[in-house]
C-alpha cells in the first residue's frame, strides 16, 4: 500500500468530501427508490439517471476511503528547508515573462492551480523539487520547456 503524503488541511478536505459523499448516496438512494416506484424500469430516465449518479459516488466514496486510509500527515518540522520540499511555498521567476509566482508543492490530491497549489507530480512541480535558492530550473511541459528562478523557499 503506497503512502500518500498530504497535509493536515489536505486530509480535512478529503475526510470533508467523503462525508458529503456520505450523505449524497442516501439521497441519490431515495431517487432510485422513487425511480422505481414509477413503474417500468427499462424506459425509466430518472430510474437511470439515478443509477449512474449513485455509481459515481461509490466510485469517489471508495477512491476517498482509499486516499484516507493511505494518507500520512507532512511534518516539515526535520526537513532541510533550503531545498524545495513537499509541502513548501516556492517563489518562483518565470525568466520568459519576469513574473514572480507563488506555489505551494502539495501531493496530486491536494493540487489546486487556481490557489497556486501545484502536484509534485506535475511538471514544474517535478522540476523544482531539491531545488535550491538561486537555482535556475526547467520543466517540461506539454506547452513546451518553462524556465524559472528558485528565489525563496518558506514553509
Amino acid at each position: 500500500m503506497k503512502k500518500l503524503y498530504v497535509s493536515q488541511e489536505g486530509l480535512e478536505k478529503m475526510k470533508a468530501d467523503l462525508e458529503a459523499l456520505n450523505k449524497r448516496r442516501l439521497v441519490v438512494a431515495s431517487a432510485i427508490e422513487h425511480a422505481r416506484s414509477l413503474g417500468d424500469l427499462s424506459e425509466n430516465a430518472e430510474y437511470h439517471s439515478a443509477k449512474e449518479e449513485q455509481a459515481m459516488v461509490h466510485a469517489r466514496i471508495k477512491d476517498l476511503e482509499d486516499k484516507i486510509t493511505r494518507a500520512v500527515l507532512l511534518d516539515n518540522q526535520e526537513i532541510d528547508a533550503s531545498k524545495v520540499y513537499l509541502g513548501a511555498q516556492v517563489r518562483v521567476l518565470n525568466k520568459k515573462t519576469s513574473k514572480e509566482m507563488l506555489y505551494t508543492l502539495v501531493s496530486p490530491v491536494e493540487a489546486d492551480l487556481p490557489s497556486g497549489k501545484i502536484s509534485v507530480q506535475s511538471p514544474v512541480g517535478k522540476a523544482l523539487l531539491g531545488k535550491a535558492v538561486g537555482e535556475l530550473v526547467v520543466a517540461k511541459t506539454p506547452a513546451g520547456d518553462l524556465a524559472f528562478e528558485v528565489l525563496e523557499i518558506s514553509r
